[in-house]
């Protein structure tokens, strides 16, 4: 079985030794996806809500060089700093969703690269 390394400049590059995402055996693992912008590599500022949307922006890019969508996603790991954003996540999150969601576990965690706010990482079918 061979593996396919998934890279793209629309999303942060790698902050360790670690690939975007890889294509194997029919699926697409992605990296856990902090908010980090893409150009200057920092995380964007505005809390909770900024951060979930420029999670799902990288998410966005990495699985449109993938040559997948949302759509294709069958599994999230959410990765939360403070449960209290769990209903503020969650609402941006089903943003990206429209039809069938994927299954999903969502944890507190004691911290994130960073001081990151929410972690996200996502496999989803690809051909």
């Amino acid at each position: 079985m061979k593996k396919e390394i998934i890279v793209t400049e629309q999303a942060p590059k790698a902050i360790g030794p670690y690939s975007q995402g890889v294509k194997a055996g029919g699926f697409l693992f992605l990296s856990g996806a902090i908010a980090l912008d893409p150009v200057s590599g920092e995380i964007v500022q505005g809390g909770i809500v900024a951060e979930t949307e420029q999670v799902m922006k990288n998410i966005g890019a990495l699985l449109q060089a993938a040559g997948v969508d949302f759509g294709d996603v069958v599994k999230t790991v959410i990765y939360l700093a403070n449960m209290a954003d769990f209903a503020t996540v969650n609402g941006i999150y089903g943003r990206f969703f429209e039809a069938e969601a994927p299954a999903r576990v969502t944890v507190e965690v004691k911290g994130l690269p960073r001081g990151a706010l929410v972690e996200i990482e996502v496999t989803a079918l690809c051909g």
